[in-house]
C-alpha cells in the first residue's frame, strides 16, 4: 500500500491556461451541494434500453442503438447538466451495464447530473483474420458517429420530445473509457473531413483500395440518427483512451481531461502501436500524454492524472484509484458547470478545506489495516471534534468534544482507500490523510 500511496502522492499533471468556455453557467449552481457532492441518495436505478438511434454494422447487417438513463433519486429539477458515458472493451465487447461505466454513471447522477451510458456499434472487419488499418479505423469512425448521435438524441428529446429528462442542453459532458476514450477524443476534435485518415471512406465512393466500408458514411455527423441537432459537448473526460493523429486538434477545440497508467499494455500512454487482444497490429496511436502536450501547445484547457506505474483501466478495480478519478472529476465538471476555480489534483473533499497547520498530530499506522490510532497530545487539555471523511466528502465518523490523548479509528467494513483526518478545536481545523489497505 506504501506503494499505492506514492503512486497517488506522484501524479503527474498538465494544465494549460483555463481561460472560461462558457459565459453561461447552470443555474443550480450554489444550491445543496450539488455537482460537488453525494446529495441525492440512495443511488438510482436506470431507466434501461431506450433507443437512441439505428444504423449498419461493420458486416452490413442493421443495429438498433439504445442507452440507459440515471437521473438524480429525489430531484426535481428540470434542467440538469448532462454527462453521456461510453464503455470500454477494444470496440469488439463491453457493455452499457460493464462495471466500467455503471459507477460512474452512478457518482455523477448522485452529484446531481443526469447520465446516460450508451452502447455504441462493435465489430471489426476480417477479426478472424487479422484487421489492418483500416478496419480499425472504420470501427473507431462508427462509434464516434454513435457518440454523436447520442448527444443529438438529447437535444432533439429537449427541444421536441417534451424534455423527458429533464436536460439542460448549455451543459453536455462525455465521458469515455479505453476505447470509449477513443470515441470521446474523436467526437472532440475529429471535426474536419480533411483530418480523415486516408483509409476511411464516409462517402461511399472508393478511396484507393477502399470500397464503401459499411456504416461510416455520412461525414463527420454520420447517420445514426437524430439530423439536424448539434453533436458538440461542452467537455470531455479520457480515461485511458487514444486519438489517430493529435494534429485533429486545434486551438480553441474542447476541453479535455486525461487519466492514464504510464505503464499501460492495452491503449499506449504515449505514441505507440496498439494491438488488437495483443495479437494483431493495427495502428499507431496518440495516447493521453500526446494529447495533453498537444492541448498545452494549443492553449486547449486540459488536465492530466498519470497513474504511475499503473496497467489499463486500474479505477475499475481499485478503489484508490477510482476515489481520484471521482473526486478529480467532479473538481473538472464543476468548473464548467458552475465557473469554479479549477484545480487539476486530488483535492481534499467538502469540509476539510480549511486547514491550519499550526498545530500538528500523529497518525500511526498510516497505511493501516484493520485501525489506526491518532495521537492527540498536542491537544492536551482541550476539547476536540473528530471527523473521519472519505474521498468524496461523506462523512464516516463524528465524534464531538472528546478529550483525551488519542483516538483510536476502527476500520470496521471501510473498504481499501484515502480517508481524511479532520481535528477541530478553538475554531481551527486539522487534516491529515489515512490510508487503509
Amino acid at each position: 500500500m506504501k506503494k499505492l500511496y506514492k503512486i497517488i502522492a506522484g501524479v503527474t499533471l498538465m494544465i494549460a491556461p483555463l481561460a472560461q468556455s462558457f459565459a453561461q453557467y447552470s443555474p443550480l449552481c450554489g444550491s445543496n451541494d450539488r455537482f460537488h457532492d453525494y446529495v441525492f441518495k440512495p443511488a438510482p436505478t436506470p431507466t434501461s434500453n431506450i433507443v437512441y438511434g439505428y444504423n449498419v454494422k461493420y458486416d452490413g447487417t442493421g443495429d438498433t442503438l439504445k442507452l440507459d438513463v440515471y437521473k438524480p433519486v429525489g430531484d426535481v429539477a428540470t434542467n440538469r447538466p448532462l454527462v453521456i458515458i461510453a464503455h470500454g472493451g477494444s470496440f469488439i465487447a463491453g457493455s452499457k451495464t460493464g462495471t466500467d461505466v455503471v459507477p460512474l454513471a452512478k457518482s455523477f447522477a448522485e452529484m446531481g447530473y443526469v447520465t446516460a451510458s450508451i452502447e455504441y456499434r462493435l465489430g471489426i472487419s476480417n477479426l478472424a483474420t487479422g484487421p489492418d488499418s483500416a478496419d480499425a479505423g472504420a470501427a473507431v469512425i462508427r462509434a464516434t458517429h454513435d457518440g454523436r448521435a447520442a448527444v443529438r438524441y438529447f437535444r432533439k428529446n429537449a427541444r421536441v420530445g417534451g424534455n423527458t429528462y429533464g436536460i439542460d442542453t448549455n451543459h453536455i459532458y462525455f465521458v469515455g473509457v479505453s476505447a470509449g476514450g477513443f470515441i470521446a477524443l474523436h467526437l472532440a476534435y475529429l471535426n474536419q473531413l480533411s483530418d480523415f485518415p486516408n483509409y476511411i471512406d464516409t462517402t461511399g465512393v472508393t478511396v484507393g483500395t477502399t470500397t464503401g466500408q459499411p456504416g461510416i458514411h455520412g461525414g463527420l455527423e454520420g447517420l445514426s440518427g437524430n439530423p439536424g441537432y448539434p453533436s458538440n459537448v461542452n467537455a470531455i473526460i479520457n480515461i485511458c483512451g487514444a486519438i489517430a493523429d493529435t494534429n485533429m486538434m486545434h486551438t480553441g477545440n474542447i476541453p479535455v481531461l486525461s487519466f492514464h497508467g504510464n505503464m499501460d499494455n492495452t491503449v499506449p500512454y504515449g505514441y505507440a502501436e496498439i494491438f488488437l487482444a495483443g495479437t494483431f497490429p493495427l495502428i499507431k496511436v496518440y495516447g493521453s500524454s500526446m494529447v495533453n502536450r498537444r492541448a498545452t501547445h494549443l492553449g486547449i484547457p486540459n488536465c492530466m492524472e498519470t497513474w504511475l506505474g499503473q496497467d489499463h483501466v486500474p479505477e475499475t478495480t481499485k478503489p484508490a484509484y477510482y476515489d481520484s478519478t471521482i473526486t478529480i472529476s467532479r473538481t473538472w465538471l464543476e468548473h464548467f458547470t458552475c465557473g469554479t476555480a479549477l484545480n487539476c489534483n486530488y483535492t481534499q473533499p467538502l469540509g476539510v478545506n480549511e486547514i491550519s497547520k499550526n498545530v500538528d498530530f500523529n497518525i500511526y499506522p498510516n497505511p493501516a489495516n484493520t485501525y489506526s490510532t491518532i495521537e492527540l497530545s498536542a491537544f492536551t487539555g482541550k476539547s476536540v471534534n473528530i471527523e473521519l471523511y472519505d474521498a468524496l466528502g461523506r462523512r464516516i465518523v463524528n465524534v464531538e468534544n472528546y478529550k483525551a490523548d488519542k483516538y483510536m479509528i476502527d476500520r470496521n467494513n471501510m473498504p481499501t482507500g484515502i480517508y481524511f483526518i479532520k481535528i477541530a478545536s478553538e475554531g481551527k481545523n486539522y487534516c491529515k490523510k489515512l490510508i487503509f489497505e
